[in-house]
């Protein structure tokens, strides 16, 4: 039980920067679509693609499930759902094992 608590506390702060990659994977994708940022430039281009290789692989099957709704894709925001269910899952099982 002694490896529990940190153990918890990673998954917690691994949990939380998912949340963080999610949540500028939207942003980004907004600032493209409206033009406000080029896509083209190598930045954007890389940053895009990295957060696209790891969000939407839990993206997909979200989506099987939730198809979109008049053109709006709600996926990301049942995804956000999700990882707060977890994280209160998560601090409710560091509360019965404190580090």
């Amino acid at each position: 039980m002694i490896i529990l608590g940190p153990l918890l506390n990673v998954v917690s702060f691994a949990l939380g920067l998912y949340k963080m990659a999610l949540t500028i994977y939207i942003v980004l994708g907004w600032l493209e679509a409206f033009n406000i940022i080029n896509r083209y430039n190598t930045f954007v281009y890389n940053a895009h693609n990295f957060l696209q290789s790891i969000i939407e692989p839990v993206l997909g099957p979200i989506r099987r499930v939730i198809p979109p709704i008049s053109g709006w894709d709600l996926s990301p925001i049942a995804l956000i759902f999700i990882i707060y269910f977890f994280e209160g899952v998560l601090l409710e099982i560091m509360k019965k094992f404190p580090s």
